[in-house]
């Protein structure tokens, strides 16, 4: 239990996808402009990693690894099929974002039009791929781990998302020097609530 919380709350603030890493700046950027628009992103991309990272988990020690087909016989013990991760990999996200958006679509019009072509583009959201191969780099002991670590992910970056939405929508009625308006003064937030991030790395969990 003591594994699981320390997984979840360093991948929320710790490990943040965002601020530490800087994955997924493309939706991040573009996306952030209204509350309502990127929480809708923000919770596809964590069921997306919620979903993903755990089947990628059993994929990686059951199926690609080198000595993953060994429950198979003998003969297989020395089978290394790791060359295919990032296809498989990438096939199960392009899978789940398929069904995400087809959800979307059917019972959330308004936020599938909002979000345009954002939405299919998780597919190759390098934040959730990220998770899928931080994943292999960290060995996680069980599939619960992994599924722990999937979702602080997610939340992580949806935190970083919404943050970053609210100082948009307030900075509508700043005065704004005009050369920094836009991405500019968007970088400069970035880099600051990057920062701010940063002063978690010193916790002890």
């Amino acid at each position: 239990m003591e594994e699981l919380l320390s997984t979840f709350v360093r991948s929320i603030f710790v490990d943040n996808m965002i601020f530490a890493y800087y994955l997924g700046m493309c939706s991040f950027l573009a996306v952030s402009k209204n509350v309502k628009t990127a929480l809708g992103l923000g919770v596809a991309v964590t069921f997306i990693l919620v979903c993903t990272l755990p089947i990628n988990y059993l994929l990686e020690n059951y199926v690609l690894k080198e000595g993953a087909l060994a429950w198979m016989g003998a003969e297989y013990a020395e089978v290394n099929l790791s060359f295919l991760s990032f296809i498989i990999f990438i096939a199960i996200i392009a899978s789940f974002t398929q069904l995400v958006e087809m959800v979307v679509e059917r019972f959330a019009p308004a936020l599938y039009a909002s979000l345009g072509i954002f939405l299919p583009l998780i597919a190759v959201n390098c934040a959730i791929l990220g998770g899928s191969l931080f994943m292999q780099q960290k060995a996680f002991p069980n599939v619960g781990v992994a599924t722990v670590y999937g979702l602080g992910s997610g939340i992580g970056w949806m935190l970083a998302i919404v943050g970053m939405a609210a100082v948009r929508e307030k900075l509508t009625y700043s005065d704004i020097p005009k050369p920094l308006r836009g991405l500019g003064i968007t970088f400069i937030i970035t880099g600051l609530m990057g920062i701010g991030f940063m002063c978690f790395s010193g916790l002890k969990i």
